[in-house]
């Protein structure tokens, strides 16, 4: 099977993370205090697991994600060395979950929807295995904001990343209150890439 970039990319991933260390300690910071105590939690996208692992702090149990096998196993020690013992790992397509209709109690995809061709197929997704009333977090970096996006995504593109979209604060906004559910927070964490970290609620 010929391996992805993001399977390649699993042992850099988190240096490559560090490079916008501001705004990615924010975010996480955020990501964990928003879930909520005692939830069944999904984190997709998870990458090498620093959201997944900060929900855990609140969760009974998160189910962390990814399309890269590479990306959860190094997850997977992450949560293992620092003593986190209720994650779960799964290999799963964002834009094509298999759980049923309103699993979780919260769910989070940080720093994907910009990579995607279809970012309202990834959200509707979300949503639909989030229990009505509970919290779809988005946080996910504004690669159209000035600051230092131009210069982050130029060193970005030299280890083969390729985003979809480059969105402001204002498309990010926009994509996110197209869902078919209430946008209750709406923030911009600063940082070299600024991140826009949205929250979304299925109506009951």
């Amino acid at each position: 099977m010929k391996r992805s970039f993001w399977d390649r990319a699993a042992w850099f991933y988190d240096l490559a993370e560090a490079l916008n260390g501001r705004a990615y300690r924010a975010m996480t910071e955020r990501v964990g205090r928003l879930t909520p105590r005692g939830s069944l939690a999904l984190d997709c996208a998870a990458g090498t697991g620093e959201l997944a692992i900060a929900m855990a702090g609140r969760a009974e149990r998160v189910l962390c994600t990814d399309l890269s096998l590479p990306m959860l196993e190094r997850a997977a020690r992450k949560a293992e060395k620092r003593g986190v013992l209720n994650l779960e790992f799964a290999v799963r397509d964002l834009t094509a979950l298999p759980d049923p209709d309103h699993t979780y109690d919260a769910a989070a995809a940080g720093n994907v929807l910009h990579l995607l061709e279809d970012p309202a197929l990834a959200v509707s997704q979300l949503l639909r295995v989030t229990k009505p009333g509970g919290p779809v977090i988005l946080p996910t970096f504004l690669l159209g904001e000035r600051n230092g996006a131009g210069a982050a995504l130029a060193a970005y593109r030299l280890l083969g990343f390729r985003p979809a979209s480059r969105f402001t604060a204002g498309t990010y906004r926009a994509l996110l209150e197209r869902a078919d559910a209430r946008l209750t927070c709406f923030e911009v964490i600063p940082g070299w890439i600024p991140v826009g970290l949205g929250i979304l609620q299925r109506i009951p």
